[in-house]
């Protein structure tokens, strides 16, 4: 059993985030010393590496908590935790959509700009009229 700090040097999250998960309900409430200090297992430090994986790879809290339970019942089909993957890749590749159209556009702007006055700048131009950009890469709203 190791305390929270312990337990953050081995995993690299943060304490606070640790005490987060632990109130949201990605980690199970530890146990506690005769201190009252938090005490951890090693059940609990493998399933905080994989939150921080999950973390990592962009999963939302939602999906990670969908492939917790997924991953509490090992004889279940593996189909709902690939079908949160592909969700998952779908979202990543939107994201690239989007950087990709925002690097063209900014390096649109860059190149027609004409180093003159700011009244005559081509990014303070087009950042005041959406309507001149090429491409549509505002961030879509939830």
């Amino acid at each position: 059993m190791i305390p929270i700090g312990k337990l953050s040097e081995a995993t690299g999250v943060k304490v606070p985030t640790i005490r987060y998960y632990e109130q949201i309900g990605l980690l199970p409430q530890p146990g506690r010393s005769a201190g009252n200090q938090r005490l951890y297992g090693r059940p609990a430090q493998e399933r905080l590496a994989f939150i921080r994986h999950a973390r990592d790879l962009g999963f939302p809290l939602g999906a990670i908590r969908e492939l917790l339970s997924l991953s509490d019942d090992p004889d279940r089909p593996c189909a709902a935790a690939d079908d949160i993957a592909r969700r998952q890749l779908r979202a990543v590749n939107a994201r690239i959509d989007r950087l990709l159209a925002l690097r063209a556009e900014l390096e649109r702007m860059v190149e027609h700009c004409a180093r003159g006055t700011i009244a005559d700048c081509r990014v303070i131009e087009v950042l005041g009229n959406h309507a001149l950009c090429e491409e549509d890469h505002a961030e879509e709203e939830d």
